[in-house]
């Protein structure tokens, strides 16, 4: 089944023989957009942005975090995590400047869209959404949303119901279903109304 998934996307492997362990590391990488350095910034300086801006995950893959932006002038000026804080109404000209490709947006939800309409008139490619709206943006620019409530959802779904004597019909819907990164409260309720009648 992997090399059937892999020749998707070209051959790499010698059938008979295998893969090249490094070669095919390389190719993945190639494939998924980790061959390169992506400059990204981050907009919320609260509790949440902050803890995104520290964590080394990003650089270790790839994703550097230049800048942070935030509306309110009392941080403003200051450094979170070695970052400086600009103020939103920079942002789309540090992005053309920087050759900024990811923000990720980490305001409450009353502003996010505020903030994607500012990002989707600036060469921004790609946006990582924590906060827990829906984004309306260009087909062009492509939304991963993150939200942790609905991820905790699962997780306590899971906890109630061992998935190990589920159905196996319904077992292969529910992870597919789940796979997703994002989905409203009110689909995470439908899907238990299937799941469990």
């Amino acid at each position: 089944q992997v090399r059937k998934d892999l020749a998707y996307f070209g051959e790499f492997g010698t059938r008979g023989v295998g893969y090249n362990v490094k070669q095919l590391n390389q190719e993945i990488k190639n494939i998924l957009g980790l061959s390169k350095k992506w400059n990204m910034i981050l907009i919320g300086a609260g509790n949440l942005g902050s803890a995104l801006s520290q964590y080394h995950g990003f650089r270790e893959r790839g994703f550097e975090i230049k800048g942070i932006f935030d509306n309110d002038l009392n941080k403003v000026g200051l450094m979170l995590n070695g970052l400086p804080i600009y103020p939103i109404n920079e942002m789309a000209d540090y992005i053309e400047a920087n050759g900024i490709s990811i923000a990720i947006i980490a305001v409450p939800g009353d502003y996010a869209q505020d903030v994607a309409d500012i990002l989707v008139e600036t060469p921004i490619k790609g946006i990582l959404n924590f906060a827990p709206v829906v984004l309306t943006v260009p087909d062009e620019v492509e939304v991963r949303n993150v939200d942790l409530s609905v991820n905790l959802e699962v997780l306590s779904y899971n906890i109630e119901n061992n998935l190990d004597t589920m159905p196996e019909e319904e077992y292969y819907f529910y992870k597919d279903f789940t796979a997703c990164r994002w989905m409203p409260a009110g689909c995470f309720c439908y899907v238990l109304i299937i799941l469990v009648s």
